[in-house]
């Protein structure tokens, strides 16, 4: 065991921006003496005197051998892991690298339908074939959960020759499918299991909160230390173990989708951040559960409201119980029009929503004051804000969330992604891009899950879905028009 006691990237970013020195160097503000007052003011002086490049006392991200390269190390001591990078370009990059490392063009990898957008990105980028999965779907919620062992099992024995296993743990709604499972299965192929787990970088903290993917044997996983824990935005890790991930090709990729000129006020955060949870972390998430359970009590309370929780049929699955998702159809509102509501008129913002829910994430920065800001906000909604009757998602005519439709008909992809990306193509009117081969990633964002990637065909339920949640508030991201009039298509 490491001392996790130091900080050693943060006391030598302090004490370089302490030093006193005329700088000839970038950034061009020079330690904050060219910054424009009103920033300053914003954000105070001392960010911008350690707003430094990388100095020799700074080592590189790259090829770190100093102080990066300790943080690091302490860093992989802390989660679990063998080998841990630093990432500043958000776990986008980790997982776009994951890709990198593990397929080249034409090799088939295993994943989630339900993935986030970054790993479509990494499939353009690697040129990798996706055999996607579908993930369990609840049709009463409308709302998809992790794949299973079984399903990664036929998988596996219809596409023997993929070369890598691709999972999210948790989901965007905290939920967590076997990962142990499913980390056997892939390394009975001798492959790897690949976890983008940018919302559990708090498992290894609390043996209240679901078994870390490195913990249950995965061989690479990738955590957004910003979202749930106390780095900057922006800030993440990757992590490694075992023999069956290529160290130096991690740190190639990582070369290819990081930037040059990476910010040390992230590197720095992601040091404290350990630190912090290395020495507190179990006190920490001890407090964030408490809330949270409390917060689950008074909700189920609330008439017209519910909690996600599980049923038996998921008895595989676990819940990361610092997130909370609230059902508020039962109030005849949508997920959109609640969190409007909330937003604006009852200062409290929800992490995002959804066609009937709203989800929150609590965590180490929440408190007392927050939780009652909640409850209070979500009780007077009920009261003040409730419709005559819930809205009947089981025989409405409103589309459902397409993991129902993919179940059986599940948008086909004609071409490779990046095959699609790159093709030359025409922009069509929307009602003609149906049954055309899509060129875009598009997805209602947050949480930036693509209903529609390069290479599947245009389904008219796809179309149809888009356009419900556009219509009901939602944001979609991805297409080059962002009216949803138009879509790309791979030109015949």
């Amino acid at each position: 065991m490491l001392n996790q006691n130091q900080i050693p990237l943060l006391d030598t970013l302090k004490a370089c921006a302490e030093r006193p020195h005329a700088p000839f160097y970038t950034p061009g503000h020079k330690r904050g003496q060219g910054i424009f007052p009103p920033l300053a003011n914003l954000f105070g002086e001392a960010v911008f005197r350690a707003d430094l490049p990388e100095l020799a006392e700074l080592d590189n991200l790259f090829t770190p051998n100093g102080v990066i390269q300790k943080a690091q190390e302490l860093a992989a001591d802390a989660f679990g892991a063998e080998q841990t990078w630093f990432l500043v370009n958000g776990s986008t990059c980790g997982v776009e690298a994951a890709i990198l490392t593990t397929c080249q063009a034409n090799d088939k990898i295993i994943l989630p339908r339900n993935v986030h957008s970054s790993a479509i990105a990494g499939l353009i980028l690697s040129g990798a074939i996706p055999i996607f999965v579908n993930p369990e779907y609840d049709p009463v919620l409308d709302i998809a959960h992790s794949i299973t062992p079984e399903a990664v099992q036929v998988a596996l024995e219809q596409h023997p020759d993929a070369k890598a296993v691709f999972m999210i743990y948790p989901t965007y709604y905290g939920v967590c499918g076997d990962v142990g499972a499913i980390t056997s299965l892939a390394h009975e192929y001798n492959i790897p299991l690949l976890v983008d787990e940018a919302h559990g970088p708090h498992f290894a903290f609390h043996p209240q909160l679901p078994t870390p993917a490195l913990a249950a044997g995965a061989d690479l996983t990738v955590q957004s230390i910003h979202k749930v824990l106390g780095a900057m935005t922006q800030a993440s890790m990757l992590h490694i173990q075992g023999n069956r991930i290529d160290s130096d090709r991690v740190s190639k990729a990582l070369q290819l989708v990081q930037s040059t000129s990476p910010s040390y006020l992230l590197l720095a955060s992601l040091d404290a951040a350990r630190q912090q949870m290395a020495l507190h972390g179990k006190e920490l998430m001890s407090h964030a559960l408490q809330l949270a359970q409390m917060a689950r009590n008074r909700i189920s309370q609330i008439p017209g409201l519910s909690v996600l929780d599980f049923t038996p049929v998921y008895k595989r699955m676990r819940l990361d119980r610092t997130r909370l998702t609230v059902t508020v159809s039962g109030l005849g509102l949508t997920g959109f029009e609640a969190d409007e509501i909330l937003d604006n008129k009852l200062g409290v913002t929800a992490e995002f929503p959804s066609l009937q829910h709203l989800t929150f994430i609590i965590s180490l920065g929440n408190t007392q004051e927050n939780i009652d800001r909640l409850v209070d906000g979500l009780t007077t909604l009920a009261k003040e804000f409730r419709k005559t009757s819930p809205l009947n998602w089981a025989n409405s005519k409103f589309p459902k969330t397409l993991w129902n439709g993919f179940v059986n008909v599940h948008n086909p992809a004609v071409i490779s992604p990046r095959d699609a990306f790159f093709a030359t193509t025409e922009t069509l009117d929307l009602h003609n891009a149906c049954e055309r081969i899509c060129a875009e990633i598009i997805c209602p964002y947050p949480p930036g899950i693509p209903v529609l990637m390069p290479g599947e065909i245009i389904s008219k339920s796809a179309l149809d879905y888009l356009q419900h949640i556009q219509a009901m508030g939602g944001f979609i991201s991805g297409c080059a028009d962002s009216s949803l009039k138009t879509l790309k298509v791979v030109k015949d």
